[in-house]
């Protein structure tokens, strides 16, 4: 089991930062994913940004340029450095992770396997 344990999440006006952090622990694998998906209300849980085993990183195209997904692999974090945020990135954010998923799998939520509890981004204008 992978417990993922998400912080950093508030309320910032449109154009402010926030940085969101996502712990593991318990069992790790060697080829896991570690994204972030989000979900608005009334909404479905959509990616936002993904880094692989490799660090090779994916986003959305609706944060790419403004979001920054990384990774401390000693300290099994992941972190997510939102800039220029909108109203629109109103959000619960969740982090998600997952082993052995192959490129066309990682923008779908249904193939993760662990989840944390999520965290509260409110983008006031």
């Amino acid at each position: 089991q992978v417990q993922l344990l998400e912080s950093g999440g508030g309320t910032v006006q449109a154009g402010g930062s926030l940085r969101l952090s996502c712990a593991a622990s318990g069992r790790t694998f060697s080829s896991g994913s570690m994204g972030w998906f989000r979900q608005a209300p009334g909404k479905e849980r959509e990616f936002v940004a993904v880094i692989r085993w490799n660090s090779i990183t994916y986003y959305s195209d609706s944060v790419k340029g403004r979001f920054t997904i990384s990774r401390d692999s000693a300290k099994k974090q992941v972190f997510l450095q939102m800039n220029s945020l909108i109203p629109e990135d109103t959000a619960v954010y969740y982090c998600a992770a997952a082993s052995g998923l192959i490129p066309s799998q990682l923008r779908n939520p249904g193939a993760y396997d662990y989840w944390g509890q999520g965290q509260q981004v409110t983008v006031s204008s």
